[in-house]
């Protein structure tokens, strides 16, 4: 499917110990995006086989080359790579050949013919082991049940973004799994489509089962931003009254036991909850004032505004 267009495409791929894969991969990129403008950004992240030298050696002018100081992980790869990118469209992939580059030009089809910000690929047959199949599937669970987002394959790295939306997703720690869940809080407007996957062309596999915990813990923390970020005191506040409310409960139940009953609570167990509940409740009350003044402080001192206006359109006289 081809899309006629002049705007400048930027295939952004994070590399870590693809020196048997990088040469074949920018072949492929080139053979499937021929009649188009592009560039082909390669981020090496501290590589130790010789990736950033291989890709020297390819002396192409459509290939860039960001160096990492250190291994600092995809996401900020990724990062670095977003930020550098000059074109109108930024596509990433990963650079193990399992992605496909001839399923860019349907993808591109549905952002520029259609409108869409984000495009993501669902992949078809995995070709991968179950080592990574089972922690993908967990994760996809997860994030669906969670965020109410129905996404139905978020580890597939081959998207393609507009240029407003892939530089606004502030990437960090290990993020990358939910750059559709942040492209969503965006405010994009995302459509899957199915793409090809290939088995590992050559080196081995950075991910295991360790991910599934890394998955949750990233998830709880895009579960807080997706829902308080702008009103941490509904969270905090609430679950503080709440937790005050439970210790006043009890503590009057024990006065009622003392006083009516005439029973001995010092040495209750009860007694040390109702009053934990207490100062928890009143610690996490304060949390949320206290989030809130910093909510208020990040939109303020930057001039931002808690909402994005993607365009407005003004209707001409007739």
């Amino acid at each position: 499917m081809k899309i006629v267009t002049d705007a400048l495409l930027s295939i952004v791929v994070p590399l870590y110990n693809e020196s048997e894969n990088v040469a074949l991969l920018t072949e492929k990129i080139h053979e499937s995006l021929k009649g188009y403008n592009y560039e082909i950004i390669y981020i090496d992240d501290f590589s130790t086989d010789g990736t950033r030298l291989v890709v020297k050696k390819l002396a192409d002018p459509l290939v860039h080359l960001i160096e990492l100081k250190k291994n600092y992980g995809q996401s900020l790869a990724l990062a670095s790579g977003i930020d550098y990118a000059h074109g109108e469209y930024i596509i990433t992939m990963d650079g193990d050949l399992q992605n496909d580059p001839s399923d860019i030009p349907q993808m591109l089809h549905y952002a520029v013919e259609e409108d869409f910000d984000l495009v993501t690929g669902i992949r078809q047959k995995r070709k991968d082991s179950l080592i990574k199949k089972i922690p993908s599937k967990i994760a996809n669970f997860l994030v669906r049940r969670v965020t109410k987002l129905d996404i139905k394959d978020n580890g597939c790295a081959l998207k393609v973004f507009t240029k407003t939306i892939a530089k606004d997703l502030n990437l960090y720690g290990e993020m990358h799994r939910f750059i559709t869940l942040l492209a969503h809080l965006e405010g994009a407007q995302i459509k899957q489509v199915k793409v090809k996957h290939h088995a590992r062309h050559a080196g081995v596999s950075k991910y295991g089962l360790e991910r599934v915990f890394k998955v949750v813990a990233d998830m709880m923390l895009l579960l807080f931003i997706r829902k308080y970020f702008q009103r941490p005191i509904h969270l905090f506040g609430i679950l503080g009254v709440l937790m005050i409310i439970g210790g006043g409960l009890i503590n009057v139940y024990l006065l009622f036991v003392k006083f009516y009953q005439g029973q001995d609570i010092g040495n209750r167990p009860l007694l040390i909850f109702g009053l934990m509940f207490i100062l928890a409740g009143i610690q996490l009350f304060t949390i949320g004032i206290v989030m809130e003044l910093l909510i208020r402080t990040y939109y303020e001192s930057q001039n931002k505004r808690p909402y994005r206006i993607k365009n407005i359109f003004v209707s001409e006289k007739s």
